[in-house]
């Protein structure tokens, strides 16, 4: 059975790739528990990866308003996180230290996307986390408590939307580039705010398919490390969502 994700660190090949505990168990080979990838461990190393992540975000936070320009660390928090992404796509079992490198370099893109974001729209910020963490709330009880199955229709519906969101992004982006070419969602017209709630609703769909990965690699007893994999993935989830509610709240915000 096929358990896929749009996120990269939550695929099936990625998990695939690790070898299942159960699989050596089934060979003979004595095992530990402590070496079994658990849901409180990714719970504990999702907690420890947040805080990282907001650390560093609010020492850019501050620095940028005390005069440093948010624009250098936010590219550059961007460049280096995604390239950490690439290496643990690859190399699952270097997650648990790419992972923390992550959340620390992802903060300074958050910190400086923020400074800059609340510089023109004051109070944005304290709404676009807010709306992330009731997002995030109500995704976890609504999977928790399975009022949302995640089925194998559900997982191809929404890899499909996020697929096209993410080929829509990188041709606009290309072609805004070398060209005149203005994106229709720019701006603050009503086509585009729709689309940043669409947006918003396929980032949060993404969240039942990683909550569905990460318990599945849970029972098939996964290494240890992808605890870290799977945290590192929910993250790269929750950072979009995060990043989406602010471009969401600037274009309402604009039309007041």
């Amino acid at each position: 059975m096929s358990f896929n994700s749009k996120n990269p660190f939550l695929n099936n090949k990625s998990f695939s790739s690790a070898v299942s505990r159960k699989d050596e168990v089934h060979n003979a080979t004595l095992i530990d528990y402590k070496q079994e990838m658990t849901l409180a461990g990714t719970i504990n190393k999702s907690i420890i990866l947040f805080l990282l992540l907001t650390a560093s975000a609010m020492v850019i936070w501050w620095m940028a308003f005390n005069g440093l320009n948010p624009i250098v660390p936010a590219i550059g928090g961007a460049v280096v996180g995604l390239v950490l992404v690439l290496i643990s796509a690859f190399k699952p079992q270097y997650s648990p230290y790419l992972a923390p490198g992550y959340a620390l370099f992802e903060g300074l893109f958050i910190g400086g996307i923020s400074a800059i974001f609340e510089t023109i729209y004051p109070g944005i910020v304290i709404q676009a986390v807010g709306a992330t963490f009731v997002t995030f709330m109500i995704c976890l009880g609504l999977y928790k408590y399975k009022i949302v199955k995640v089925t194998e229709q559900f997982k191809s519906v929404v890899v499909a939307a996020t697929l096209a969101i993410a080929t829509y992004y990188l041709i606009s982006w290309l072609f805004s580039m070398f060209t005149s070419f203005v994106p229709v969602h720019y701006g603050n017209s009503m086509m585009s705010i729709g689309i940043s709630v669409f947006v918003i609703v396929i980032a949060a769909l993404n969240l039942f398919l990683d909550f569905d990965r990460i318990e599945k690699g849970a029972d098939q007893k996964m290494p240890k490390y992808m605890e870290w994999y799977g945290a590192m993935g929910l993250m790269i989830t929750l950072v979009w969502l995060y990043i989406e509610f602010l471009r969401l709240l600037s274009k309402l915000s604009s039309k007041n």
